[in-house]
């Protein structure tokens, strides 16, 4: 019998590493699957050797040819790398609103600073300030969870009076008031402008005009109509937030963290092994499979830094661990790379708000190539594989060049290799 070789390139054919192209990092799985695929075919390349399959005939010339156990025809197709993973649907990291610092003057100590960290879908957690001290009042109405604050809604009230949301890329942290000039001033009048009210010009100079606004928007909000804009007088984020939980109660004084809240749209979220970080990088496209088993296209907006995660300990014992616990515990650590992708068709995921869903990432794809299964190689003496082609006469072994795996199929190409050709399939 023949030496076989067991996944090795050839004079005419190429492993699938080398046949990927794009200079990207293969993963262990595309040598696995050529093992494998030299492993499955390895008893028809011995019997191919023998003459058996109407290849080099070695053996008697009233030996009666004999087909392959199975079949299966060369098809073109479009073959994408992809790998299926776990993921988390829901509204991303949910940021913390505080009540407004004492204000001090003019100062700006009393300024709304961002309030933790930003969440995952792009929506800044801007809210109260995170100063020390607290603002004077009682809180009188809150939302409630689940709850969409849009521009120019109430966040929450105090003594009566609203708290409304604006859109902009940075907190109020001083008094705005006529003669004063910024990008800060230039942020309020362009909110003010789309909630409606109108006789000022939309710049970086507080005049008279916009003080006139000012009061008009004030008295709408039941507030003192004072024409100036104080810190604490609005919350500022990038845009409309979803409520996720409320941290105080009506009744009590304005002080501490009021609640939290998320963007809007829902995303999925996935801690991704870190061994498959070539197959993702911004605008990877991905199927999302939800609980209920339907689909919805999503695509890669952020990969963040990898992390590592420290694993379940199981029966620790006690808490005074020894070396060899140390050294247990370590290797529970994972190493994953939080990634989150957008999904555009929102009406697409129904009714759910938060669910374990599987995540396929689709990573690259071949055009139009020919593929047979992947058991369907046969590993060629002296490197290289080839696959068994039905004729009329029987069978004959034809080398091919192997391209993308995926989806238990494999690329090839190769002269004599055409749609439509049937090629025997190992069992």
């Amino acid at each position: 019998m023949p030496e076989l070789a067991a996944g090795g390139a050839g004079d005419d054919g190429e492993s699938g590493e080398e046949a990927s192209g794009g200079g990207r990092r293969r993963r262990p799985l595309r040598t696995s699957l050529i093992v494998l695929a030299a492993i499955a075919v390895a008893a028809a390349a011995g019997i191919a050797a023998t003459g058996s399959l109407g290849g080099d005939s070695g053996g008697s010339s009233n030996a009666a040819p004999s087909g392959p156990p199975a079949t299966a025809k060369v098809q073109r197709t479009t073959l994408t790398d992809s790998e299926t993973v776990d993921g988390n649907l829901g509204f991303g990291d949910a940021s913390t609103v505080q009540a407004p610092a004492a204000a001090s003057g003019d100062t700006g100590a009393g300024q709304s600073g961002q309030s933790g960290q930003s969440g995952q879908n792009g929506q800044s957690g801007q809210g109260g300030a995170s100063g020390a001290g607290t603002s004077t009042g009682t809180i009188t109405w809150l939302p409630e969870a689940g709850k969409v604050i849009r521009r120019g809604d109430p966040v929450y009230r105090v003594d009566q009076q609203q708290v409304p949301l604006l859109y902009g890329s940075f907190p109020l942290y001083r008094t705005l008031a006529d003669g004063t000039k910024g990008a800060d001033v230039k942020m309020l009048e362009k909110n003010l402008r789309a909630l409606g009210y109108t006789g000022f010009t939309v710049d970086d100079t507080y005049t008279s005009d916009t003080a006139a606004a000012v009061k008009q928007w004030q008295d709408d909000l039941n507030r003192t109509e004072t024409g100036t804009v104080k810190p604490g007088d609005a919350l500022v984020a990038d845009g409309a937030r979803r409520v996720a939980d409320i941290k105080t109660s009506t009744g009590a004084a304005l002080s501490g963290n009021l609640l939290t809240w998320t963007g809007t749209s829902r995303i999925v979220s996935v801690d991704l092994d870190v061994q498959f970080e070539d197959l993702v990088q911004k605008g990877t496209k991905a199927t999302v499979k939800l609980p209920d088993n339907s689909t919805v296209e999503a695509e890669v907006t952020d990969i963040g830094t990898p992390t590592t995660a420290q694993g379940s300990s199981g029966d620790s014992g006690s808490s005074g661990s020894s070396g060899d616990n140390n050294s247990s515990n370590s290797n529970n650590n994972q190493v994953t790379l939080p990634v989150e992708l957008t999904v555009k068709d929102q009406k697409g995921l129904g009714r759910y708000q938060a669910a374990a869903v599987n995540v396929t990432l689709k990573a690259e794809s071949h055009k139009d190539v020919l593929v047979v299964p992947v058991n369907a190689l046969v590993a060629k003496r002296g490197g290289g594989y080839a696959v068994e082609v039905v004729t009329a006469d029987g069978t004959k072994l034809v080398p091919v060049k192997l391209g993308m795996f995926a989806d238990s199929k494999v690329e090839v190409s190769g002269t004599g290799i055409k749609e439509g050709s049937v090629v025997g399939v190992p069992k």
